[in-house]
């Protein structure tokens, strides 16, 4: 993997002092925070304005509101116990703790979110939040006016653009190649950030965008970062069913249930009672395993959410509602059928809560980043509460390379492994989804392993090649994480361990071959 192929030469080059790979909520933020600093800033994404994880986010933003009910202390408890004992507390009390501020800054270029008839900002609550902190827009359309608000800023991005390679020399990072529409090309800058969001299109069915295709793991393991819990994947439990259905699948907010929606199977039965005390509002992972545990017992492939009790219903949750009736189903009258589907990366690059990796000069934020946020399992809506937060601190702390020359490297495009992407993600979902087992794992890993390798030289063989190694990472760490914690279950190993309450980083060897360096305790309380 550390072999590289010759470009056949460059086309065309740019200068800046910070590029940003990604243009949903993490990467606009960066890219708004480091021009008020003065940097000059390009944005590169290989999709339209649009085409974000971001843009399809539903629930809203978990912060704290009203000092009465809620507190960075309960909301930092809440998060921890989500993350089942891999939370960095003292990461998760630095963003938490900045989530007002980062929603006053996103209200002020323009973001509105929903008020009640007394003018105040709505909330709601979702699984494992103890109290209604989640705020929204548009009802479940709070991603999308989060994407808008941040586009409207006119902020410079380079779309239909497709990150290669990030370019390194002793003192870190000097630029990124490039592959678009007009040819091969390198953007010469002593900074990049990494807000590639996540790694959805591992699996066949998942709520993530088709590009969420784990592009940022494969440049920042190339560039000499790790990427940390990346066995971390969590599934939300009610993602639209229908038969046959594949690709991007619409999920059915987690919102939906914070108003009083129902999870039964074909007879009528709780999923989860008598499951968790917080029954259908428990965490993720406990829902989707009640809800997988249920299906072996029955046979069926879905169960149902019941929302025919709750009023204003397509008011509320227009998107919902939107998805529903284009499936054929009413929910006002009908109940929903649901299912468990691949939707976030809980682990991902290595860095701290500013963005910082391991290489000087190479950021990371959002779903592609592991800040110590998540744990083992993300907590409902803090998804786009770490994208803003850190968002606007990378922005920051690139500017403490700004002043630095950069000359080029070798210009060359990346040499990786490359299965097809069907069977990946065939393998991935037979034997790393919401439960898995060592042999499936050790079965996964060693197709994987047998692939051939291909240079990654246009924007298909870059997203293939990126997922085939983050698939290869993902099954060495689930494998070697014998037993089963957050999101992560092991049916030959169903209890957590102590002798596990670590991350496990992954990084590249020196012969190109993936690698355990060692387990690394989290400082997680």
């Amino acid at each position: 993997m550390t072999a590289r192929a010759e470009s056949g030469g460059v086309v065309w080059e740019a200068h800046a002092d910070l590029v940003i790979v990604g243009g949903g909520v993490a990467g606009l933020t960066a890219a708004r925070t480091a021009i008020s600093r003065g940097l000059r800033v390009l944005g590169v994404s290989k999709g339209g304005a649009t085409d974000t994880a971001t843009q399809y986010a539903q629930g809203g933003i978990a912060v704290v509101g009203d000092g009465r009910t809620d507190s960075v202390d309960s909301h930092t408890g809440d998060t921890c116990t989500a993350g089942a004992g891999l939370c960095d507390e003292s990461a998760v009390r630095s963003i938490v703790s900045a989530g007002k501020q980062a929603v006053a800054s996103l209200i002020a270029v323009g973001a509105a979110f929903d008020t009640g008839s007394d003018g105040v900002v709505s909330r709601t609550r979702e699984g494992g939040h103890s109290t209604r902190r989640i705020i929204h827009a548009g009802g479940d359309a709070t991603g999308a006016e989060v994407q808008r608000a941040l586009n409207a800023l006119g902020l410079p991005m380079l779309h239909g653009a497709a990150a290669a390679r990030v370019t390194t020399d002793a003192r870190g990072v000097t630029g990124l190649i490039v592959v678009s529409e007009h040819g091969l090309g390198v953007i010469h800058a002593p900074a990049v950030v990494l807000a590639t969001g996540g790694l959805g299109q591992l699996y066949a069915c998942s709520t993530n965008p088709s590009g969420a295709t784990a592009d940022g793991i494969a440049l920042a393991l190339e560039a000499g970062a790790t990427v940390t819990d990346l066995e971390f994947v969590q599934f939300h439990p009610t993602v639209l069913y229908t038969p046959n259905g594949i690709g991007r699948r619409p999920l059915i907010s987690e919102a939906v249930r914070g108003e009083g929606a129902r999870l039964v199977d074909a007879d009528g039965r709780s999923v989860t009672e008598g499951i968790h005390p917080l029954g259908d509002l428990a965490p993720r992972d406990v829902v989707s395993r009640a809800i997988a545990q249920r299906l072996r017992e029955s046979g069926g492939d879905h169960v149902y959410l019941d929302a025919r009790g709750l009023k204003g219903f397509a008011l509320r949750f227009p998107t919902v509602t939107a998805s529903c009736l284009a499936a054929g189903i009413d929910p006002s009258a009908q109940l929903i059928p649901v299912a468990p589907a691949a939707h976030y990366s809980c682990g991902g690059v290595a860095t701290d809560v500013h963005g910082r990796t391991e290489v000087p000069g190479l950021y990371a934020a959002g779903e592609v980043a592991r800040t110590g946020l998540h744990g083992a399992n993300r907590l409902a809506s803090n998804s786009l509460l770490e994208g803003l937060v850190v968002g606007e601190r990378v922005g920051h702390a690139a500017a403490e390379r700004a002043d630095m020359s950069v000359e080029a490297t070798d210009l060359l495009l990346p040499f990786r492994p490359r299965a097809a992407r069907e069977r990946v993600q065939s393998l991935m979902t037979a034997h790393a989804s919401v439960v898995r087992d060592g042999d499936g794992l050790d079965a996964a890993a060693g197709e994987l392993a047998r692939c051939g390798v291909a240079v990654a030289g246009d924007g298909r063989a870059l997203e293939d090649t990126a997922l085939t190694v983050a698939a290869s990472a993902l099954a060495l760490a689930a494998s070697a994480r014998r037993e089963s914690r957050g999101c992560h279950t092991r049916t030959d190993y169903p209890d957590s361990s102590d002798e596990f309450r670590r991350s496990f980083a992954v990084r590249l060897g020196r012969d190109g071959d993936l690698e355990l360096p060692e387990l690394q305790s989290t400082g997680a309380r």
